[in-house]
């Protein structure tokens, strides 16, 4: 169904189906907006009306699963929102005006049945090594090379924005983030440690639409990334990062949407040598922080 006001939902019965009225926001609260965690697959997109017809799972403390049109404000999002695509946002409801929208929008692309990733390269052997100067440009239209992060621990890992697959991209981007968090909460933390996210997806992931995707996953009240960079380059100097570390990836012949691609995650000493490689997800925040504390002076 679709439901025109949200602040108007009205409980209904329909072939014996109940659809439960959402609980409204406090009316006595002094906040004028209140903001909820809502994701889902989106069933439709009208970029006319800057509004998506979102299939949205229960938003806890506000209303159940349902199907609805939301507004959205984020003008970057009209070229990847495509029906299919799953999206993780903040809703926001304006108790003063009835009014409500999306903001900090994540898209993912829809999963392909029986998508493969290719095989880890286990011929790699970069532990000692100094990692290759590079060229990137981060979240913020700023080039940054590896010298950018000599004097800090720094971890590195691989993604793109619209992986579908929720134990790839999904997974090193809410681990790196919830490291951030905490680096970011530390001063001390925060001039020793850095984060940074690699896209290899350069023709889509635009430094701009990496910063909403960032601060998408560090939420509502984040105002920048901290110690997590997200950084794309040319398509040359991402492979030659890439290949250092064994990370393969290609485009999906099946679906030119999707990336076929491994996991790499490495820690880098202040120096720039490399010092530890996680491959695969079966690692934690906690392991990396470890890891990263583990090469700081002492």
């Amino acid at each position: 169904m679709r439901v025109p006001a949200l602040l108007l939902l009205t409980a209904f019965v329909s072939l014996g189906l109940a659809c439960t009225q959402p609980q409204p926001p406090d009316a006595n609260s002094s906040a004028p907006q209140k903001r909820y965690a809502l994701t889902g697959t989106v069933k439709a997109v009208d970029k006319i009306t800057h509004t998506a017809t979102i299939e949205h799972n229960e938003v806890v403390g506000y209303m159940p699963p349902m199907t609805m049109d939301f507004e959205i404000r984020e003008d970057w999002v009209w070229d990847d929102l495509v029906p299919g695509a799953e999206i993780r946002s903040e809703l926001v409801v304006d108790n003063s005006n009835g009014k409500y929208w999306l903001e900090k929008i994540g898209i993912s692309a829809a999963a392909r049945p029986g998508q493969e990733p290719p095989p880890v390269n286990e011929k790699f052997a970069q532990i000692g090594k100094p990692v290759p100067d590079f060229s990137l440009t981060n979240q913020d239209a700023q080039k940054i090379s590896i010298k950018d992060f000599v004097g800090k621990a720094l971890a590195i890992t691989f993604i793109y924005r619209e992986c579908p697959l929720p134990e790839f991209c999904i997974l090193m981007s809410r681990n790196f983030s919830d490291l951030a968090i905490q680096i970011n909460a530390d001063q001390t933390a925060r001039e020793k440690i850095a984060l940074l996210s690699i896209s290899f997806d350069p023709a889509r992931d635009t430094p701009a639409k990496l910063r909403q995707y960032g601060l998408g996953y560090l939420g509502k009240d984040a105002k920048d990334l901290g110690a997590w960079n997200l950084a794309v380059g040319s398509d040359a100097e991402v492979r030659k990062i890439a290949d250092f570390f064994g990370l393969k990836y290609e485009t999906d012949e099946e679906d030119k949407t999707q990336i076929n691609h491994s996991l790499v995650t490495a820690v880098v000493d202040p120096e720039g040598k490399v010092t530890k490689i996680f491959t695969g997800n079966r690692w934690t925040p906690a392991d990396l922080k470890r890891e990263l504390e583990a090469v700081l002076p002492k």
